[in-house]
C-alpha cells in the first residue's frame, strides 16, 4: 500500500476479521493464562491495527472502511461486556469464549476466499498474496499442533481451516500462473 500509495487490490474484511481474531484470542490467553497466546495475539493486534490504519490512509472508500469499523468496534464492545459482565468467572466463560474465538477464527481463515468465484473465472490472482498464503499456511499449521500438544480443541480446530483454505489458494496460484493470472505478490520460481 505504501508503495503503491493506494489500496486497491488489498482486501479490508482480512484485516478486520484478523485484528477482532487477535483480541479474543488475547482474552482467552489471559484467562488461561498462556503466555505464548497472550504475546502472540499482542503483537498480532498490534500490527493489524497498523495495516488497518495504512489501508484507512490510502484507500478511496473510507466511507465502507469507516463504517466497517465501527461495526467491528461495536461487536468487540458487545463481546467484552458479554464475556466480562454477564458471564460467571471460570470454565464456563473460558468455554463459551473459546467458542466464539473459533467461530471468528474460521470466518478469518475463510475472509480471502470472498473472491474466490471471481478469481476462478478471471483467473487473476492480484488480490491475492502468496507470502501471506504460504505464511497462513504455516501459522495454521503451527497453532494445529499447539492445540494438539496442550489437547485443547479451542485452538487446534479453528485452525484446521487456515490450512485447507491456505491449500485452496495455493492451488489457485499454481493454476493460474501457468495460464497468465498475474498477482503483485507472486513471482513463479523457474527451475
Amino acid at each position: 500500500m505504501r508503495s503503491t500509495k493506494s489500496s486497491d487490490n488489498i482486501q479490508f474484511l482480512p484485516f478486520l476479521t484478523t485484528c477482532l481474531n487477535n483480541l479474543g484470542w488475547l482474552y482467552y490467553g489471559i484467562l488461561k493464562t498462556d503466555g505464548t497466546v497472550i504475546l502472540v495475539n499482542v503483537i498480532g493486534a498490534c500490527l493489524q491495527v497498523l495495516y488497518i490504519i495504512s489501508y484507512c490512509h490510502y484507500t478511496k472508500d473510507k466511507r465502507r472502511v469507516m463504517s466497517q469499523s465501527l461495526t467491528a468496534a461495536g461487536v468487540l464492545a458487545a463481546g467484552w461486556l458479554y464475556f466480562c459482565m454477564l458471564l460467571p468467572q471460570g470454565d464456563a466463560r473460558l468455554a463459551q469464549l473459546g467458542l466464539t474465538c473459533s467461530v471468528v477464527t474460521v470466518c478469518m481463515y475463510a475472509s480471502p476466499l470472498t473472491d474466490l468465484v471471481g478469481i476462478v473465472r478471471s483467473g487473476n490472482l492480484e488480490c491475492l498474496s502468496f507470502p501471506l498464503t504460504v505464511a497462513t499456511f504455516f501459522t495454521s499449521t503451527s497453532w494445529v499442533l499447539y492445540g494438539l500438544q496442550l489437547d485443547d480443541y479451542y485452538i487446534m480446530l479453528p485452525n484446521t481451516p487456515g490450512i485447507f483454505t491456505s491449500l485452496i489458494r495455493l492451488f489457485l496460484f499454481w493454476r493460474f500462473s501457468s495460464s497468465g493470472g498475474t498477482s503483485p505478490a507472486y513471482k513463479p520460481l523457474k527451475i
